[in-house]
């Protein structure tokens, strides 16, 4: 798309110098700051005041060490963002206030933030060198996300305060400049052999590689650095033509209904990172590259309000949770560049709904969101605009359907459901899996993903157990749950929907392994409208040998057996499911919860329903119906 577009030569004559890239107001520009809502300027200030005179956390080698030795890539994650952190803060606290109070407590970030051996984090930190070290090999430059993050992090506090730190003395520029040159600009523009980059290709042209979140989030980063600190126009231009390449194999594994097979929390870095880049290109030539109008870079804005359940809970199947933080001002600003309506109501909503909770969540990203959140701010303020609310969707690509009862409300059923494949970047093994809420609340769920681990992006990925198929709404054949691979994938999907109904159809029997013994399991999740509005999955399947078959059913809700093939999930307005009780009889697990990422959408506990056949089967045509009691 992007390289077909524009010639090497257009862009270089249309390409910004550095001098001439201004895309946001620096704090010389005293107007534009002291033109912000007051309450922004504010919080903002209040912000950087909670950070004055910090002691910055100390990053030892024995917790970067601690991934290689025990699996924990946390504790230095959170030493190393809470650095971050505070320098964000104190960069917007100056621009707004620009008294020179956090000067000093800038340097004091900027100058131990360029004495540390790595950027990125240490589940990020190989080596060529020495394959499997604990720690970060300073002679083989490795740009990971976070590497990247703090480049533009950098990039940005050198562009908007660098009179006030030149004051102080050019040295810290300066050093900022040689390390940015040596970590990030330097290895971008020297090596196409960094996997996100996509430009490793087979004899077909073909990446030797799926591209997925990193992309777009390592090249908006890296983007950022040579706009804002490059001064060389060829090595400029250099950045920018790779990035279009690397942008556009991103856009390749893409479907044309623009999904995000890594779910909506990974959105915020896929799809939306895709936006940080097209906009910083829009800016640095001046309005040349504008893709704004093409279907699938629409696609990819509106998947995110097609996947809003209500409020902050999002159809979470991947590696996602339940409840996602979403950048307000970016959908906001992403609705406005692609004239959507849904978007910018969506936006809009988040933003009034953030706002009233004390939240500001542009102060959580980078200043490459940070700042247009910042200037964004009060156009958003004056919109009372709410959630679209759409009432049926179809990813034909991704395989995954939602439906509601009404378009325009999140009132009454919701339903999701997904088939395609098990290879699918940041898999579970849930291909058939689906969830229900009603009146925006969870009833049937997706347990979403544990804090990560090193056994989380290894071998041993399937023995956690939200990643397997037991823990979603699935059936577990003979104690045989689904495997991962491209091949287990649905078969003969087919969806359709009308006023009264919403339907998938799809057979899950490839996703289990052969010693399941399985001809087919056709499975069909339909949502129906109207007076008597339910939810319905029946599974009709046929196996080649008499096996105990059990489906799992994961709620938040505490369940009650009624005896009678009667499920009752106790809520607000409790739900009810029947199943078949000559053929199924039910016990309940309670899963206790204790991980940090999973604690705010489920509190302490999760329930597992096992719903178990009474007896070996070879066939079986089981309905469940999920409707409001």
């Amino acid at each position: 798309m992007l390289t077909e577009r524009y010639a090497k030569d257009e862009l270089a004559r249309h390409l910004l110098p550095l001098d001439e890239f201004h895309p946001y107001p620096t704090a010389d520009d005293r107007a534009a700051w002291e033109g912000l809502p007051a309450a922004l300027r504010k919080a903002d200030t209040a912000a950087a005041e909670a950070r004055l005179g910090m002691e910055w956390p100390s990053l030892p080698a024995t917790v970067f060490m601690q991934f290689r030795r025990d699996g924990n890539r946390s504790n230095f994650e959170e030493l190393g963002f809470e650095r971050r952190s505070a320098l964000n803060d104190l960069v917007i606290g100056e621009c707004q206030e620009a008294e020179g109070r956090f000067v000093d407590d800038i340097i004091n970030g900027l100058w131990c933030t360029c004495e540390e051996s790595f950027w990125g984090v240490p589940a990020h930190s190989d080596s060529s060198r020495f394959p499997g070290t604990p720690l970060p090999d300073t002679a083989d430059r490795i740009i990971d996300l976070f590497a990247g993050e703090t480049a533009g992090l950098l990039a940005w506090t050198c562009y908007l305060l660098r009179t006030r730190l030149d004051a102080v003395h050019p040295v810290i520029c300066d050093r900022i400049q040689r390390e940015m040159q040596e970590r990030i600009i330097g290895p971008y523009l020297a090596r196409d052999d960094y996997w996100w980059m996509g430009l490793e290709t087979d004899a077909h042209g073909r990446s030797l590689r799926s591209m997925n979140n990193w992309t777009p989030w390592c090249v908006s980063n890296c983007l950022t650095a040579v706009l804002l600190m490059e001064p060389d126009r060829e090595r400029r231009l250099a950045a920018v033509l790779k990035a279009l390449r690397s942008l556009d194999r991103f856009l390749e594994v893409y479907h044309s209904d623009g999904g995000c097979d890594e779910g909506p929390s990974y959105w915020g870095r896929a799809g939306a990172s895709m936006f940080d880049c097209l906009n910083l290109l829009w800016q640095a030539t001046g309005g040349l590259v504008d893709v704004w109008d093409e279907p699938l870079i629409q696609n990819m804005g509106r998947y995110i309000y097609r996947v809003h359940i209500a409020g902050d809970w999002f159809v979470n199947f991947a590696d996602c949770p339940a409840r996602v933080g979403i950048p307000a001002h970016l959908v906001y600003l992403y609705g406005r560049r692609i004239g959507d309506d849904g978007l910018v109501a969506m936006g809009a909503g988040f933003h009034r709904e953030q706002s009233a909770a004390g939240r500001h969540l542009g102060r959580a990203a980078g200043l490459l969101r940070r700042l247009p959140a910042t200037f964004a701010t009060a156009q958003v303020d004056a919109l009372s605009l709410g959630y679209p609310y759409v009432r049926d969707v179809w990813m034909e690509g991704l395989q995954v359907m939602t439906a509601r009862e009404r378009e325009g409300s999140a009132e009454g059923l919701f339903l999701a459901a997904k088939g395609g494949h098990n290879a699918e970047s940041h898999n579970h093994n849930d291909v058939g899996q689906f969830i229900v809420y009603h009146d925006g609340q969870p009833v049937l769920v997706d347990a979403g993903v544990e804090r990560y681990t090193a056994k989380t992006f290894s071998p041993q990925r399937y023995e956690i157990w939200t990643m397997q198929s037991a823990y979603h709404n699935l059936p577990t054949i003979g104690g045989l749950q689904q495997v991962p691979g491209h091949t287990r994938a649905a078969a003969g999907t087919h969806y359709e929907m009308d006023d009264s109904v919403a339907r998938l159809r799809l057979d899950i029997a490839p996703a289990y392994p052969q010693e399941a013994r399985l001809s087919r399991w056709n499975r069909t999740c339909e949502l129906r409208r109207g007076g008597q509005a339910a939810v319905l999955v029946r599974d009709c399947f046929e196996l080649a040998q008499a096996i105990p078959v059990t489906l799992s059913l994961m709620t938040p809700r505490e369940p009650t057996l009624e005896g009678d093939g009667t499920l009752r999930l106790r809520g607000d307005t409790d739900v009810i499911v029947t199943y078949d009780a000559d053929a199924l009889e039910a016990a309940v697990e309670s899963i206790d919860i204790a991980d940090e990422r999973l604690q705010p959408a489920w509190g302490g506990r999760l329930y597992r329903v096992l719903l178990k056949s009474r007896g070996p089967v070879d066939s079986g045509d089981w309905e469940l119906r999920v409707e409001a009691g």
